[in-house]
């Protein structure tokens, strides 16, 4: 009895020793970014960010080494191969764009956490960590709940974001009255907005109305002219909310042609995708208010800040979204006794960040996002 008691806590006492040991020796992370060529700067911007975040975590056993991709996939293979190799890494953090991770799938034992917001079409080892459809329709679907919207449509434009959008759409099951693919072009984008809201049909019933009234007895006549001439159209609209998968230049337009359609954000609620506050919004009055879901506003001004007091130039988006990763795959290796393995991304988990809430299951990252408006010069929380 006493020898079989030695031998388990020898057993016990290697054990400790060798999870110690393994505690204790450097992990290695990759980075693949582009550092030179047309992105570089995207990719300096994500490199001091992970350094940013290196100096949180303050812990010298982790460890970050960083690759020039130049945005080229055969490169980007190359330069993980090396890292795989040559240096023993088996996360590597990125590459930046989808189309990188092309050939990523001929290093199976490597998994790569992408920038990408792309979900479809990814190899098995690589899991998208940008802020995708599915995290951002998610929220809709809360606000939409919150407000009390039940008749929403969305404008998907004609592009390679599109099967993201209509994925997203079915994996949240979120209501929808209907949805409509629209172009981009804007000398074709006006008339299918005037179609979808049914315009020539409500702006046919006013002119039937004006002539109704013309040819009537009533002595008030023209005094209801005068007021029907005020108006551009008359007729319900059978939607209360639209959803606008567009940004920037493109957003703008496709708010333009729903208000020359009469369509204005005082009769429905105008949502779009994360707009990441931008300040040209506040300017356009005639589209506000405007509802998006997007990251934690104070936290990524925090970020700002503390990025232009570190390198004195202003940061990129997604590299806000490095710092954030560079934590996550810390604290999923702390919560594995810092042992890599592929299942530190396979089980259920929720990680804090700057951004918002990760969550984490079956190799898929999503977001609990903020949820925000634009109205009276200002970016207004809502939750």
């Amino acid at each position: 009895m006493k020898t079989l008691q030695k031998f388990i806590i020898i057993l016990i006492l290697l054990f400790s020793i060798q999870t110690h040991s393994k505690a204790s020796e450097n992990i290695k992370i990759g980075l693949i970014v582009p550092l030179t060529g047309e992105y570089s700067e995207i990719g300096k911007s994500i490199l001091n960010a992970t350094r940013l975040a290196l100096n949180s975590i303050d812990d010298s056993r982790f460890e970050i080494l960083p690759r020039d991709t130049q945005s080229d996939p055969e490169l980007t293979l190359k330069v993980s191969r090396d890292l795989y190799f040559n240096d023993n890494v088996e996360i590597i953090l990125g590459p930046l764009f989808n189309n990188s991770t092309k050939y990523l799938d001929k290093i199976p034992e490597v998994t790569f956490v992408s920038f990408t917001n792309k979900l479809k079409g990814n190899h098995s080892n690589v899991i998208s960590s940008g802020v995708n459809a599915v995290s951002q329709i998610k929220a809709i679907k809360k606000f939409k709940t919150k407000k009390g919207l039940e008749r929403t449509i969305f404008l998907i434009p004609n592009s390679n974001f599109k099967l993201e959008i209509e994925s997203a759409i079915a994996k949240t099951q979120i209501k929808i009255k209907d949805k409509f693919t629209y172009d981009t072009d804007p000398t074709l984008l006006t008339s299918q907005i005037e179609k979808i809201t049914n315009y020539p049909r409500r702006k046919q019933n006013l002119l039937d109305e004006i002539t109704r009234v013309e040819d009537s007895d009533d002595p008030n006549k023209e005094k209801i002219i005068k007021n029907l001439e005020k108006k551009d159209t008359i007729g319900g609209i059978n939607f209360d909310s639209v959803v606008i998968a567009d940004f920037d230049e493109n957003l703008k337009s496709v708010t333009t042609s729903l208000l020359y359609s009469d369509v204005s954000s005082k009769r429905v609620s105008y949502i779009s995708l994360n707009q990441w506050f931008d300040d040209t919004l506040l300017k356009e009055t005639s589209l506000q208010p405007l509802y998006f879901p997007s990251i934690n506003k104070k936290n990524y001004e925090n970020f700002e800040k503390e990025y232009f007091d570190n390198f004195r130039s202003n940061p990129n988006q997604i590299s806000f979204l490095s710092y954030d990763l560079t934590g996550l795959i810390y604290y999923l290796l702390y919560k594995n006794n810092f042992e890599v393995d592929k299942k530190i991304f396979y089980k259920k988990n929720k990680f804090l960040g700057k951004i918002g809430v990760f969550e984490i299951n079956k190799n898929i990252i999503t977001h609990e996002l903020s949820f925000y408006s634009v109205e009276e010069n200002n970016f207004k929380k809502i939750f």
